[in-house]
C-alpha cells in the first residue's frame, strides 16, 4: 500500500511539474518566434501566431538595437545594476551582522529589525511623488538617485535574510577570532563576511532580478536627464496606435541574455542562501 502510494506522489509531482515548466517555456517560445517574426507573420490565429517564422532573421534585432540606443541603455543598466548590487551586499551584510548579533541581547535591536523590514510592506506608489520631490531637492534625480533608491528599496529583504542566515554561523567563529586579539569589525570581515558567500549571491541576484527590470523607478526620477535604462528605452515600442511586438520582443531577448548569465553563475549559491536565510527572527 505504501508503495503504490508513493508512486502515486510521484505522479502527481511529475504532473505539477511538466505543467510548471510549461509555463514557464510556453512564454519564452512566443518571445523568441516573435521577434524572429517580421510584423507581416503577425496573424490573430492561433495556429499562426505558435508558428515559425518563415525566415529566420536577425533584422529586429539590428533595429531593435538602434531603437533603444541599446548599448547607452545597456551601460546605464549595468551601471546602475552593478553598484547597486555591491552596495547592497556591503552595507546590507553590515546591517544583518549588527542586528543579528543583537537582536537577542537587546530588545532595541529586534525592535529596529521589525521597523526595517515592515518596509516590504509599503508600497511603491505611496513614496513615488514623495521621492520625486526629495531627489529634485537633493540634487540627485539621476542615476546616483536610482541607485540610492535601489539599496533603500531592498535592505528590508536583504536585512531579514542576512539576520537569518546569520543564525546557522556559530559565535564560536567570532569569538575564537577575537581571542587571537580581532576586533569586531575585523572578525566580520575576515571571518563572518567570506562565510556568507551564498548568501552574498542570493541577495545580488534578487537585488539584480529587481533593478534590471525596473521601469518605474527610472521613469519618475531619471525623467528629463536624457539618461535612459534598458526597461525605459524599451518604451520606445508603444505608441498611441499601438506596439511593435517584433521589435519589442527581440529588445526584450536582448536584455534578457546579461541577467541570465548572472542568474547561471550565481544559481549554486542561491538555493542554500534561500533555503539557510528564511529562518524566523
Amino acid at each position: 500500500m505504501k508503495k503504490k502510494g508513493v508512486k502515486g506522489t510521484n505522479w502527481v509531482l511529475t504532473v505539477i511539474l511538466l505543467i510548471c515548466c510549461l509555463t514557464v517555456f510556453f512564454p519564452l517560445y512566443m518571445t523568441v518566434i516573435i521577434a524572429f517574426k517580421q510584423p507581416s507573420e503577425m496573424t490573430n490565429n492561433v495556429a499562426g501566431a505558435l508558428a515559425f517564422p518563415s525566415s529566420w532573421s536577425f533584422s529586429n534585432f539590428a533595429e531593435a538595437m538602434e531603437v533603444t540606443d541599446f548599448w547607452h541603455s545597456l551601460g546605464n543598466s549595468l551601471l546602475i545594476t552593478v553598484i547597486a548590487i555591491a552596495g547592497a551586499i556591503i552595507l546590507h551584510s553590515i546591517g544583518g551582522y549588527a542586528i543579528g548579533r543583537n537582536m537577542t541581547k537587546k530588545k532595541g535591536y529586534r525592535w529596529i529589525y521589525y521597523y526595517i523590514v515592515s518596509g516590504m510592506f509599503v508600497p511603491f506608489a505611496i513614496l513615488m511623488m514623495p521621492l520625486v520631490k526629495q531627489t529634485a531637492q537633493l540634487g540627485i534625480a539621476n542615476r546616483a538617485g536610482v541607485i540610492l533608491l535601489y539599496i533603500v528599496f531592498y535592505m528590508p529583504i536583504n536585512i531579514m535574510l542576512y539576520t537569518g542566515y546569520l543564525k546557522n554561523i556559530p559565535l564560536a567563529m567570532e569569538e575564537a577570532a577575537e581571542i587571537d586579539g580581532a576586533t569586531t569589525w575585523v572578525a566580520f570581515k575576515k571571518v563572518i563576511f567570506p562565510m556568507m558567500k551564498p548568501m552574498h549571491a542570493t541577495v545580488a541576484v534578487l537585488t539584480a532580478l529587481g533593478t534590471w527590470n525596473d521601469v518605474m523607478t527610472p521613469l519618475v526620477i531619471m525623467s528629463g536627464t536624457g539618461q535612459t535604462t534598458l526597461p525605459l528605452a524599451q518604451l520606445n515600442f508603444q505608441t498611441q496606435f499601438g506596439t511593435n511586438y517584433n521589435l519589442a520582443f527581440a529588445s526584450y531577448l536582448l536584455a534578457l541574455i546579461p541577467i541570465l548569465i548572472f542568474y547561471v553563475v550565481c544559481q549554486k549559491q542561491i538555493i542554500g542562501g534561500i533555503a539557510n536565510g528564511a529562518v524566523k527572527g
